[in-house]
């Protein structure tokens, strides 16, 4: 099927038009172009959820992968490279997640974004179309693309529409993922290179089965274990920095203070989830006997320890902070590190929930990021001792801000309750990875959630509530209708997800228990 074609094509030559659009009209002009391919993706979810049940990994069982399609492309360096595109459970709510949140980012942007509008759009789609590539595609090559072309219209959009210091913040976030990649891909390509002859694509369905196959071979006069063990841990850094993890982290607070609202909704909801998207398909799917202790044994432990750390490291650095801002980005990090925790389980509830969380916390940090646009798009301040008693001036606001706070906490019928629960149920029974420390690694993850509602509880107190106090000349006239509706759709969404969780963790079980069967998950 050439549904993903079409995705790509209609976006990417929105995105070429929107750069010529006037100003004056680029911003309905662009949200009118995303909403081509969030239809599309929400229509291919609904095709997914009815026609292609029982679908499979996408790189275990290619030939039943839903919207497949592949077409060869040139010759390099002996290998085939292709057009390949495909979607299983894993990738299908992540591209859903794209279409979602770039049309509601679009939206955002109405308010603050008021110079250079057709260029940021235009970058904003630009941005779109390298992320549906980065979900779908099945060749490496056409993947690293994707990859990689996603950090142009992120740098571009902190370095030239960012606050004070966004000079900085764009090139340490290009300097930090443009490194990572590179370590990725020597690690990738130690194991192209030791598979010989026995693939002669770049395509990751091909790789990964010869892989799991066992038939690699020695490369330079390093064994096949300790190759393994080096492709694994270079990958795991290259990921990790986009994840990110402590203590790969730091370009991330920088990131997104200095971003403006709508990039920093990108940033949160979707680009990190590229990170733990890529280590479930690299690292956890091909090597998925290193992530399992096979070849190392204390390697689950090892991950399992970063994961956890960043849980509480992320949550504490949060408690500190006094920028709104900056308190949902270091949550970001805390969040990520249940997703870790979740892969390395290497169980049917761990590695599931893992993938749910990404979509949760996909929706939620996006929410909260655009509710504290919304705050400073009104009181031009983000400290939060700056400001108090908003509620009585934004009640739409800050009911959906006080919403969104509780989903980040756990909320049962909210998304990130299911999501923290089915990570906790599948790492406390991780015993054959993890061994006696799994619920004891659970039981510390765990306490991040008093940690996330101690600075969230924290912070709606000081800022939302008591007498209205404003350290500013700016008088609140409410915020406008096109800001709050975004802010509406998001908290519907979560609590969706919530109620009804296996509108994806279905397909995502789908996806994922086939790993489970390869790295001997139980």
């Amino acid at each position: 099927m050439v549904a993903v074609a079409a995705l790509l094509a209609v976006t990417l030559l929105g995105a070429i038009a929107t750069f010529l659009v006037d100003d004056r009209y680029a911003a309905k002009f662009a949200t009118a172009v995303s909403t081509i391919p969030l239809v599309g993706s929400v229509w291919m979810y609904y095709v997914y959820l009815t026609e292609y049940q029982g679908v499979g990994n996408a790189l275990l069982s290619p030939d039943t992968v839903a919207f497949r399609q592949t077409i060869d492309w040139i010759e390099l360096g002996g290998y085939t490279i292709q057009y390949s595109v495909g979607l299983d459970g894993v990738s299908m709510p992540l591209l859903a997640l794209t279409g979602i949140l770039t049309t509601l980012a679009l939206v955002s942007s109405w308010t603050p974004i008021d110079e250079r509008q057709s260029q940021f759009y235009g970058l904003m789609l630009l941005m779109e179309v390298s992320l549906i590539g980065v979900f779908s595609a099945l060749d490496f090559f056409f993947w690293f693309v994707f990859w990689e072309g996603v950090l142009i219209p992120m740098y571009l959009l902190i370095g030239v529409w960012g606050g004070p210091r966004r000079k900085y913040a764009a090139i340490k976030f290009f300097v930090y993922t443009n490194v990572a990649s590179l370590v990725m891909f020597v690690g990738f390509f130690a194991l192209v290179f030791s598979l010989g002859d026995s693939i002669a694509t770049l395509g990751l369905p091909e790789i990964t089965q010869a892989l799991v196959a066992g038939e690699m071979g020695s490369l330079a006069g390093i064994a096949v274990a300790d190759l393994k063990l080096l492709a694994f841990v270079l990958m795991f850094v290259g990921f990790a920095v986009k994840v990110p993890v402590f203590p790969l982290h730091t370009w991330l607070p920088d990131a997104h203070v200095e971003a403006p609202t709508p990039v920093s909704v990108m940033l949160a909801g979707v680009l990190l989830k590229m990170g733990t998207y890529a280590l479930l398909r690299f690292n956890f799917t091909m090597l998925s006997d290193v992530a399992t202790g096979s070849v190392l044994a204390i390697m689950p432990v090892a991950i399992a320890v970063i994961g956890v750390f960043s849980v509480i490291y992320g949550a504490l650095l949060a408690l500190a902070q006094r920028d709104l801002k900056r308190i949902v980005a270091y949550s970001s990090i805390s969040s990520m590190g249940y997703v870790i925790l979740g892969l390395v389980a290497f169980t049917p509830h761990g590695m599931g929930g893992a993938t749910f969380q990404m979509i949760s916390h996909g929706l939620i940090s996006g929410l909260m990021f655009m509710a504290v646009g919304v705050i400073y798009n009104e009181t031009h301040t983000r400290m939060v001792g700056d400001m108090s008693g908003l509620a009585d001036r934004m009640p739409w606001t800050v009911g959906i801000f006080v919403s969104a706070a509780f989903g980040y906490m756990g909320l049962p019928l909210m998304s990130g309750f299911a999501a923290e629960v089915f990570i906790f149920l599948g790492s406390f029974g991780a015993t054959d990875t993890l061994g006696t420390l799994a619920p004891v690694l659970t039981s510390i993850a765990m306490f991040g959630i008093v940690i996330v509602a101690g600075y969230l509880l924290w912070a709606m107190q000081r800022t939302l509530f008591g007498g209205y106090e404003l350290e500013t000349d700016y008088e609140l006239d409410g915020a406008a209708f096109h800001d709050v509706a975004p802010l509406a759709v998001l908290l519907l969404l979560v609590i969706l997800l919530g109620v009804a969780p296996d509108l994806s963790y279905g397909m995502i079980q789908e996806a994922v228990n086939p790993i489970l069967d390869i790295g001997g998950g139980v």
